[in-house]
């Protein structure tokens, strides 16, 4: 539902998606991004060990590391903190508002 919201706006550019964490390292180490959007609950690898993974490679940050966004459905208050410490730029729920999470994304 999200590629739909963010497909119909004139100033963001989807360029890929992945099913897991380990799929978003191998996009990202392939194409520049300014902002990665990802569930914190994904399978095989989750957002948080993603999150870790993308901001800590060599190869992304010769690239220009992206800003990641979390999304969460349950416990935000329990993933604010870890995302934190993973380096995520910010965590919002998963039904928020398309114009909170389209705001957060050109911050």
């Amino acid at each position: 539902g999200w590629r739909l919201v963010l497909g119909t706006q004139p100033d963001i550019e989807v360029v890929g998606e992945a099913g897991d964490g380990a799929q978003a390292l191998g996009i990202v180490r392939r194409t520049p991004v300014d902002v990665v959007l990802m569930d914190i609950q994904m399978p095989r690898v989750n957002g948080l060990r993603a999150t870790e993974r993308i901001l800590g490679d060599e190869q992304v940050r010769e690239l220009g590391a992206p800003r990641i966004l979390l999304l969460a459905t349950v416990d935000l208050d329990e993933h604010v903190a870890a995302a934190a410490m993973a380096g995520a730029y910010a965590v919002l729920w998963k039904d928020a508002e398309p114009e909170a999470l389209l705001d957060t994304i050109r911050d």
